[in-house]
């Protein structure tokens, strides 16, 4: 009955008809430009409903066509908007995309974008593919577990705080449930510069799956469902065509992105035994390996861990070394509507004992690892204890953190402590720490060897070399880390979308992006190792800062459909308020004799411990010009915002806070700037000198490093190359000079002779155009005085 009622009552107010649907496709086919938004409460005048038929592959093609008629009119989708460009063509609000030409209850096998796996990697692909327009399906093997957090539950840390925040300013996800979800914040290395600053949350795993879940649920251009994927669907040239599940179901798609996490052929092992799984508690992806072998690729194992969970109740919190979250909360979504603080959980510190020491050293055959039977390469950055104790043997005891992985579960992640041992001598080890004599293991650790395809088998863009429209993202990729999955599947995502719909590809440049780098190290190392986002892995750590962020990669975004119009219009007015501080800055004087100079050449001397002594030469100190700009002072290393403040100075502080009688701008008062957008202004004012000469280094190695290779230059012909890097080049198949520059194996002798032949080919290409062209001058020119002759002879022939 409740059914029923349902479908004749209840579906009128929900679904749009038919006819109501049609108009608006038509109005798109023709190009309009109209603004179309989801409603989420709409009032529909039909109240009939009428089941539409399946659509079939060539609906792409249709589809792909009203997409390119309803464009850009012509603009130059290239160039990145500027400030004052507001909105777009196509609007998109955050919630929602654009409406689809056919209603979410209709039944239909064919979309524009098919996501296998629904874990970091797969929602950001997913809903970056459905911001660009695309209709995606999203596969996975269960519902339950949607962007699960199967390790350490936390967000961000070094060099992954810098990722989350470029995947905010790119109109991702993870920063916003980051933001929402967290039970403590804390900023890593806040005693060093701001170029090396991470903010790092920890998260309740449960609450961030159940938003994530809600999110995609609210998409209107995305379905989600369970299945298997074992097999892709290919085209005769070599093109995906959709994929096909364990249970004999077809999705046809002309784009598809894998992301398959550690479930390809997963195999847990805890001590000798072991289990076919991706995770604890769930089935392994099988068939699908077999799939890619047999489609040519490159396969191979890595391995991964993860440690005991514990009983908080079962915890002695007395003796143990309490680490609070930061009073001052720091924030990875750059829209300010999702900063709201809520109360934060205290983590702990113990540490291990000589007793841990030599439980683990007398039992180590008893590892996959260290016993022989499993031989896949775990992180080098993130080891089990037993590697620990055997790596660093000089080291008395190792740093273990209790961290809670929710707020209603008395569950607490034991970081840290990832082993291989079994299970009966877990909790033995377990008690050896600190505070945890007496604690209750509700989890065992284990390990997990997963099936990865190296990542030079795909391009920048993330699409395979050998299949188009194949992009693979995430750990099948050999990433290891929830961040570094998430950016590759943003980016996997809209350009499968690209694919998908005709429209420009989202490539980002290893200078420009931690995101660029990680793609760029991805696709020119033959990695047999999880990969880790590390600062150091970045040449330009100084202009690629979290609160930077935005400015970077924002207008990128914007021009690739990936910012909502509330999100740009927020960016232009954060840009002109930044633009229009920094010109006060420059412009506004303070007096010599005034209370913010004393105030500055006081704070100056209290710092400095060597000229602190001489007290008398220090009040003594007299400033040597008349008046300062506020951007010198603010340059000092001890002058911060609040001391401009303090003083009248600030932004917005009032008509009265110029010593020289300006007054401050009135947008400046109207939208006062926030603390974070100070604090990266002050940043920018602070390193300028070494920002500009960042930056030039940045403008001169693009100019030389972007240089295009051509698909088609046959690496074994350049004599002049050693024969490692002729075979590496040949099996990467660099597309910038760049990207060779950075394969191993390649020295910088090789970079110059491919430099040296790309110039020859270059010019030897100009010269046989030329002469193609003066051949064809000539031609043209013969057969123009032919008929000039013919034509005469023809006038005297008639003239007689």
């Amino acid at each position: 009955f409740f059914f029923a009622a349902h479908i004749t009552g209840g579906m009128s107010a929900t679904v749009p008809s038919v006819a109501c649907v049609a108009s608006r496709s038509k109005a798109r086919a023709c190009g309009s430009g109209r603004a179309w938004r989801v409603n989420h409460s709409p009032a529909f005048a039909s109240t009939t409903h009428r089941a539409a038929p399946y659509r079939s592959v060539g609906s792409f093609q249709r589809r792909r066509a009203c997409v390119s008629a309803a464009g850009d009119d012509g603009d130059d989708v290239g160039a990145a908007p500027t400030s004052g460009q507001h909105r777009s063509t196509v609007p998109n609000d955050g919630a929602t995309s654009r409406l689809p030409t056919y209603h979410v209850h209709e039944p239909i096998d064919s979309f524009d974008v098919i996501v296998v796996g629904a874990g970091h990697a797969g929602c950001e692909a997913a809903l970056a593919a459905c911001r660009r327009g695309a209709r995606v399906l999203l596969l996975t093997l269960t519902l339950d577990k949607i962007a699960w957090q199967p390790c350490n539950p936390a967000v961000g840390g070094p060099a992954k705080s810098q990722l989350v925040h470029e995947i905010d300013a790119l109109g991702g996800e993870m920063g916003i449930m980051a933001d929402r979800c967290y039970l403590q914040k804390r900023t890593l290395n806040f005693s060093r510069g701001p170029a090396v600053w991470a903010l790092r949350a920890q998260t309740d795993k449960w609450e961030y799956s159940r938003a994530m879940r809600t999110r995609l649920e609210q998409e209107p251009l995305l379905e989600l469902r369970e299945g298997m994927v074992t097999e892709l669907l290919l085209g005769n040239n070599d093109d995906v065509r959709g994929v096909k599940t364990y249970f004999g179901m077809e999705f046809h798609a002309p784009s598809v992105v894998l992301t398959t996490g550690t479930f390809m052929s997963g195999q847990i092992w805890v001590g000798r035994e072991t289990l076919p799984a991706g995770r604890a508690g769930e089935a392994p992806s099988l068939g699908l390996t077999e799939n890619l072998v047999k489609l040519g690729f490159e396969t191979g194992r890595l391995k991964t861990g993860t440690p005991a969970r514990v009983d908080s109740r079962s915890i002695d919190y007395s003796n143990l070394e309490a680490q609070p979250g930061d009073t001052d909360v720091r924030w990875f979504s750059f829209d300010e509507k999702h900063h709201v603080e809520r109360p934060q959980m205290t983590c702990y510190l113990t540490r291990t004992t000589n007793e841990t020491h030599r439980i683990i050293k007398d039992n180590l055959h008893l590892t996959p690892t260290y016993g022989g039977w499993v031989g896949a390469k775990g992180p080098r950055y993130c080891p089990s204890i037993e590697d620990k104790i055997v790596r660093f043997t000089d080291k008395e005891s190792h740093q273990i953190f209790l961290e809670p992985e929710g707020r209603s579960c008395p569950e607490v992640y034991v970081q840290g402590f990832s082993t291989g041992l079994p299970e009966k001598l877990q909790l033995p080890l377990l008690r050896t720490l600190p505070g945890l004599e007496n604690v209750k293991m509700l989890r065992p650790a284990y390990a997990v060897e997963y099936d990865f395809l190296p990542a030079y088998q795909c391009g920048p863009s993330l699409e395979t070399k050998k299949i188009a429209g194949l992009f693979f993202s995430g750990q099948i990729n050999g990433t290891t880390g929830y961040e570094e999955a998430a950016g590759q599947g943003l980016v996997a995502g809209a350009n499968a979308a690209a694919v998908a719909l005709g429209v420009k590809q989202l490539l980002l440049p290893r200078e420009g992006s931690y995101l660029g780098t990680l793609i760029d190290d991805l696709c020119t190392k033959d990695l047999r190792e999880p990969y880790r986002m590390l600062t150091s892995r970045s040449e330009f750590r100084l202009v690629l800062r979290s609160d930077n962020a935005d400015s970077r990669l924002t207008p990128i975004g914007r021009d690739r459909g990936l910012v909502t119009d509330d999100r740009w219009d927020m960016f232009c007015a954060k840009t002109k308020r930044a633009e229009n501080e920094l010109a006060r800055l420059k412009t506004t004087r303070a007096k010599s004799h005034g209370a913010l100079v004393a105030a500055v050449i006081a704070e100056t001397f209290r710092k400095d411990t060597s000229k602190d002594a001489n007290a008398a030469s220090t009040a003594a100190k007299k400033p040597t010009r008349d008046s300062f700009t506020l951007e010198e002072l603010l340059r000092r290393p001890h002058v911060t915002y609040a001391t401009l403040e303090e003083h009248g100075f600030g932004a917005g502080g009032g008509d009265d806070g110029n010593e020289d009688g300006k007054k401050n701008d009135d947008e400046t008062k109207t939208h006062p700037m926030s603390r974070w957008e100070k604090e990266s202004l002050e940043t920018t004012v602070k390193y300028e000198g070494f920002i500009t000469r960042q930056e030039a280094q940045v403008a001169k190695v693009a100019g030389k490093m972007n240089k295009q290779i051509p698909p088609s230059v046959d690496y074994g012909k350049i004599t002049t190359l050693r024969m490692e890097a002729r075979e590496k080049l040949q099996k990467m198949k660099p597309a910038t000079v760049g990207q060779a520059s950075r394969i191993g194996g390649v020295t910088p002798a090789d970079v110059s002779s491919l430099l040296v032949h790309l110039e020859v080919g270059s010019r030897k290409s100009s010269r046989a155009d030329e002469r193609a062209a003066t051949k064809a001058t000539r031609k043209k020119e013969a057969g123009e005085e032919m008929e000039a002759r013919e034509a005469e002879a023809e006038r005297v022939e008639s003239s007689r």
